[in-house]
C-alpha cells in the first residue's frame, strides 16, 4: 500500500484512488463481491450526511469529513473498477469550459 505523506505538496487523484482502494481492500471491504448499485448508494448516503451537517449548522470540519467520506468511496470504487478518474475529471473540465454560460440559462 502506497503511503500518502501529509505534507506532500501535490497528490494526484490517481494516487488517492490507488490508496483508498488499497486501504478498503486491506480492511476486508472487497473480500466478497459487492453490488455496484449498493456502492453508488453508499456514495450518495455520504452526500446526504453532508447535507444533514449543513442543515444542522455543524462545524465546517464535520461537513468536510462527510465530503471526504464521499470522495473516499468514489476513489475506492474507481480503484476496484479500474476507472481512470483523474483523466475523466480533466476531460470533463475541458468539456465544461466549452459550455455556454449557465448551460443555456438554466436556473441551477
Amino acid at each position: 500500500m502506497k503511503e500518502i505523506k501529509e505534507k506532500k505538496e501535490h497528490i494526484s487523484i490517481g494516487e488517492l484512488v490507488e490508496t483508498c482502494y488499497s486501504v478498503a481492500k486491506s480492511k476486508g471491504w472487497w473480500d466478497k463481491r459487492r453490488n455496484d448499485a449498493e456502492l453508488i448508494a453508499l456514495m450518495h448516503s455520504e452526500l446526504s450526511e453532508a447535507l444533514e451537517a449543513l442543515r444542522e449548522h455543524k462545524p465546517k470540519a464535520e461537513l468536510a469529513e462527510e465530503l471526504a467520506d464521499c470522495c473516499i468511496r468514489i476513489f475506492d470504487y474507481c480503484g476496484r473498477k479500474k476507472i481512470a478518474l483523474e483523466q475523466a475529471i480533466l476531460k470533463k473540465i475541458e468539456k465544461n469550459k466549452k459550455r455556454p454560460y449557465r448551460h443555456g440559462n438554466k436556473k441551477y
